[in-house]
């Protein structure tokens, strides 16, 4: 009797987790970005699938994350970044998931450049990709 009463209070309490684990997929990441010459930050957005170049960055976020304002934030997205080189190659230096919760953990730090999650939206001032 006490092991069903467990089970029961487990199942019910995953399956709450489960409920309330809700994630939204968003069309828009917004990142930060610092120039380590100027000691500039500016944040800037970009669609999902878009590419933006941020000094020899290049930025292209693929999936962005987050959970509605009644939970406990957690935003992620999955970010490819390209640098291009002096010879004008472009090079992945970075290809994974990248938390804003954590930005120094999951961001990329190039040698002038560094690039991190803020955020993850449902619209942006910037025009879409296909608006411009």
């Amino acid at each position: 009797m006490k092991r069903t009463l467990l089970f029961a209070t487990l199942a019910i309490g995953l399956s709450s987790l489960q409920a309330g684990a809700e994630r939204l997929t968003n069309p828009v990441a917004e990142f930060s970005g610092l120039d380590k010459i100027t000691g500039r930050i500016i944040s800037f957005d970009v669609y999902i699938d878009e590419t933006v170049q941020f000094g020899a960055l290049q930025v292209t976020p693929r999936v962005c994350y987050s959970r509605p304002p009644t939970e406990t934030p957690l935003t992620d997205a999955f970010v490819e970044v390209d640098e291009i080189t002096l010879d004008r190659k472009v090079r992945r230096i970075f290809s994974g998931w990248m938390f804003a919760a954590s930005p120094g953990l999951h961001a990329v730090d190039h040698p002038v450049y560094d690039v991190w999650l803020a955020d993850c939206k449902m619209s942006s001032p910037v025009a879409p990709p296909s608006q411009r």
